[in-house]
């Protein structure tokens, strides 16, 4: 048997998704988090629920029944050297905080290889899709120079399709899936780094978890994917679903936001997928709109990014603008998306003003 993989994954919400999966199959992780999170995964674990399908109610995997390794810490006193992989799995806006943007700088000289699962794209893997001028895309970043230092041929994106949540009455180290899919990562540049990629999606396709009665086939696999282009089939639904739960009247759920109007959803989605299949991307890259329509049905709650938007949040990922600075590129708009982008712009000046500094 080969030596686990050691991964470092930077967010411990949505991060401990992943995590749990790689500790299924064996591998050594660590958790960047915030020192109360730290402390609380260090004595308790991660606890991850999730739908299986074929039972009822919610499995609970509990991170210290799994054959790998899992600890937790801030982000002092991490070796980025010493990891085979680094998960960037928080916010975009949260790299330019203090202390993680110096890790951040830490991760770039080690050259580590990164595997983004943030729906904003890091603007090194940016600079791997032709015809994308990454220069304009900068201020749709919170803070587009702590990514100045990484290699693109280091840097690749996995699309976060799953969904999940920390509950809000539950400690900060749960987290509960309402989307069992997977992760779509594509390749790296080199055929190295990708073998292990390739080595984590064997593992985790072969793992299984013990119940106490049986052992199940967890969902939420990782799939690795030739092109380039498939982590963007996430664009289409972001802004058909996630970014529509913004509204003049505040928030709405994504089920709401795609099946109120379904004309219009289609038409936002068709669009999306237009300018995918622009920059090169393939039909077969992308998600249909009736299997995402589908999914939205249960998706009863509001997207991350109109729940921090409406919690006063200063900064929140900007996708909407990241997707209408590249279709100005390609000579393209839409009236649609630049009302979401409008609505965006007008309430986070509403936050930063009742919140300055």
């Amino acid at each position: 048997m080969p030596d686990p993989l050691k991964i470092l994954v930077l967010g411990a919400s949505y991060g401990s998704l992943l995590a749990t999966k790689l500790l299924l199959a064996g591998h050594t992780v660590r958790l960047v988090c915030l020192p109360a999170e730290a402390d609380l995964i260090n004595s308790e674990g991660t606890r991850v629920r999730m739908p299986v399908k074929g039972r009822s109610g919610l499995v609970e995997v509990d991170s210290r029944k799994l054959p790998g390794s899992l600890s937790a810490g801030g982000t002092d006193s991490v070796d980025p050297g010493a990891y085979d992989l680094v998960a960037l799995a928080m916010q975009e806006p949260q790299y330019g905080a203090a202390g993680v943007r110096e890790l951040l700088d830490a991760i770039a000289r080690a050259r580590v290889p990164c595997m983004s699962i943030m729906n904003m794209p890091p603007p090194p893997y940016l600079a791997r899709i032709p015809g994308i001028s990454v220069d304009a895309c900068r201020d749709c970043y919170a803070d587009p120079a702590v990514w100045d230092r990484f290699d693109p041929a280091l840097m690749t994106l996995c699309s976060p399709d799953p969904q999940a949540s920390r509950p809000p009455d539950e400690k900060v180290n749960v987290l509960q899936v309402r989307l069992p899919t997977n992760f779509k990562a594509a390749r790296f540049e080199s055929d190295a780094h990708t073998a292990l990629l390739h080595r984590l999606e064997t593992d985790i396709e072969a793992a299984r978890f013990d119940t106490g009665t049986e052992r199940v086939e967890l969902p939420v696999k990782l799939k690795v994917h030739e092109s380039v282009f498939v982590p963007l089939a996430k664009w289409a639904m972001l802004m058909t679903g996630n970014y529509r739960c913004v509204t003049k009247q505040g928030m709405r759920s994504i089920e709401q936001a795609v099946h109120s109007d379904l004309d219009a959803s289609r038409a936002m989605y068709a669009w999306v997928v237009a300018l995918c299949e622009s920059l090169g991307a393939s039909r077969n890259d992308l998600v249909p709109f009736e299997k995402y329509a589908a999914a939205a049905k249960g998706l009863t709650g509001a997207s991350s990014a109109a729940r921090a938007l409406y919690g006063g949040a200063r900064n929140i990922e900007r996708v909407d603008r990241l997707v209408q600075s590249i279709a100005a590129q390609k000579g393209s708009h839409s009236t649609a998306l630049d009302a979401i982008v409008a609505l965006v712009d007008a309430q986070l000046e509403i936050n930063r003003k009742a919140a300055p500094g």
